[in-house]
């Protein structure tokens, strides 16, 4: 399961930046997730519960928005939203789409916090 790695992985990259921000706990982590990053949804939130033990994220929320497969298409000289990510073709002229736009992301957006908080410690 990649997913536990990848929990882990935001966990750190939200610690270090509630570190640097002086934040001593925080609630909800938001998420960025494409439908093509290969990351099962379940299986990230289970995960996340696990990695964030310990942690001045443990008991944060995860929120994630989920990011439509999105693909240039040279035909229609615009972005366009594939229905479907079997079958590249633009859904108004049929043109094969090569250039994914949107899609393939896993990205960390933003952070809420307690101010004052107590902080957390690992036991």
């Amino acid at each position: 399961m990649h997913e536990l790695s990848i929990a882990h992985s935001l966990v750190e990259i939200a610690e270090e930046a509630a570190a640097k921000a002086g934040v001593t706990r925080v609630t909800v982590v938001h998420l960025r997730l494409g439908v093509m990053s290969g990351v099962v949804r379940d299986a990230l939130l289970f995960g996340f519960d696990i990695a964030t033990a310990g942690t001045r994220l443990e008991g944060a929320r995860l929120e994630i928005e989920d990011v439509p497969l999105q693909a240039y298409c040279a035909g229609c000289d615009a972005v366009v939203t594939l229905p479907d990510r079997q079958r590249f073709r633009c859904p108004q002229c049929n043109a094969p789409c090569g250039r994914i736009v949107t899609g393939q992301e896993i990205e960390l957006t933003a952070l809420e916090y307690e101010e004052n908080a107590p902080e957390i410690t690992a036991s």
